[in-house]
């Protein structure tokens, strides 16, 4: 790095006090999610807020962890430092349940497509500040946001953004669309501690049913987007013996890198970055974290690029896999909305979802359980409890335990009679006669039905 790069640096760094002592009240916060979350900056900004140096201020996010919860949603610190979320997580439902209990409201959401987050904050939100966490800078006088690019490159690049950032050595510096030049940067603040790590979801039968199932209908060749948990997990187990698949993902997990590194995943079929694995945010274990740095194999871009169904599409058979809480007998999907109360949000699925299927030869996969509460409730319902996050006109294939169905061309009753294969033998009658009480059918056709394995 050159004598101007090493003087800008010394000219901005600071504490972690001196550097959130220059965000005043009323400012409106941006944080990256996930490992970009910035543990310093975050305990000195809550230890101001405690001692009432600042008040009013609204902190956007998506995807919250400890570190945040910990501090600055400290619920103490409730009326001081607002929580205004993208996405819930274990915080926020945490949260809730504090809330609840003292007659507060819950915390807040926007609803948002993750592909909608960087123009949603610059544009419509107008944040004047990002906080985040950044690898060291290179040669060139970069910061690499290494796992969590996601909307904090598009606000970083806001004019006039206040951009205070906590240089972490423990993070990746993965190439890609995703520097900030020190030039454009407030303060920095150094910290090397142990990045949040996402412990594998313990996967069951059922859930390598699932994955079986969605490996069956992956070919070689096809280019993949995984979402979160044990069935994206048990998807990853399945596909092992593939070959040539290519990665664009807005979330790079274990199971993904795994891929890359048992040579299953090879990049060479895709139309788009030839070579390369893409993504947007990184969130797993430190063998996730070491395989990013610094491997030119793998890529960063912006989720206003990543999840862009119009970039999406632009690589032929992308395969999308989701999960999802519930699916109603036209096919249309509540993800983010249980027990009343909100438990995550849209996030990218929607995104992917109609990006996969505008791909030549895509296919968009919906998966989920057959049933949740130890199998007393169908996850298949004659009507949602919560909002609609992929529509029925978007879902394309669907895939439980007991099958899988393409929903593309089947008329509502078609839809109907396709899902209530793929529900927990015990609530097919239920379903079968919701179906007919609403209209769907002249009559009912009671009874266990085969696996669905239609192509």
């Amino acid at each position: 790095m050159t004598m101007i790069h090493q003087t800008l640096y010394r000219e901005r760094l600071t504490s972690a006090e001196g550097a959130v002592a220059m965000i005043p009240s009323g400012t409106k916060v941006a944080m990256p999610l996930a490992a970009g979350q910035p543990p310093a900056i975050l305990a000195a900004f809550a230890e101001r807020a405690r001692a009432g140096a600042v008040k009013d201020v609204r902190l956007y996010y998506l995807l919250c962890t400890g570190v945040a919860g910990t501090s600055v949603f400290d619920f103490e610190l409730r009326d001081v430092i607002v929580p205004m979320s993208y996405f819930h997580g274990g915080v926020e439902r945490a949260l809730d349940k504090r809330r609840l209990a003292e007659a507060l409201p819950a915390v807040d959401l926007i609803p948002c497509h993750f592909s909608q987050v960087p123009r949603s904050l610059v544009e419509h939100v107008g944040v004047d500040t990002l906080i985040a966490t950044v690898s060291p800078m290179d040669a060139d006088g970069n910061f690499s946001l290494g796992a969590s690019t996601d909307y904090a490159l598009t606000v970083s690049r806001k004019p006039g953004i206040r951009l205070i950032l906590e240089v972490n050595a423990n993070m990746p510096y993965v190439r890609g669309d995703c520097m900030i030049p020190v030039s454009s940067v407030t303060a920095l603040v150094e910290n090397n501690v142990s990045l949040p790590v996402l412990p594998a979801a313990a996967r069951n039968q059922v859930d390598d049913a699932i994955g079986a199932i969605i490996a069956g209908l992956v070919e070689d060749g096809d280019c993949l987007q995984m979402g979160i948990g044990a069935l994206p997990d048990a998807v990853c187990s399945g596909l092992s013996r593939h070959r040539r698949l290519g990665i664009h993902t807005e979330m790079m997990t274990p199971g993904l890198a795994t891929l890359v590194k048992t040579g299953v995943v090879d990049n060479s079929c895709k139309q788009t970055h030839v070579g390369r694995s893409i993504f947007t945010f990184a969130l797993g274990d430190q063998a996730l974290y070491d395989f990013l740095n610094n491997n030119p194999a793998i890529e960063a871009y912006p989720v206003d690029y990543v999840n862009n169904p119009f970039v999406i599409a632009q690589n032929n058979r992308v395969v999308s896999v989701n999960a999802t809480l519930q699916i109603d007998l036209s096919g249309a999907c509540n993800s983010e909305f249980m027990n009343g109360r909100q438990f995550s949000a849209t996030g990218g699925q929607v995104d992917f979802v109609r990006g996969a299927y505008a791909s030549r030869g895509g296919r968009s996969i919906i998966a989920c359980h057959s049933t949740a509460a130890k199998g007393t409730l169908s996850r298949i319902v004659p009507t949602l409890t919560g909002p609609v996050t992929t529509s029925r006109t978007d879902t394309h294939i669907v895939v439980t335990e007991y099958g899988w169905a393409n929903l593309k061309g089947k008329s509502v009753a078609e839809r109907a009679r396709a899902l209530i294969a793929l529900a927990h033998p015990n609530f097919r009658e239920e379903l079968d006669r919701a179906a007919y009480g609403a209209g769907l059918y002249a009559e009912t056709a009671v009874g266990p039905r085969e696996m669905n394995t239609e192509h």
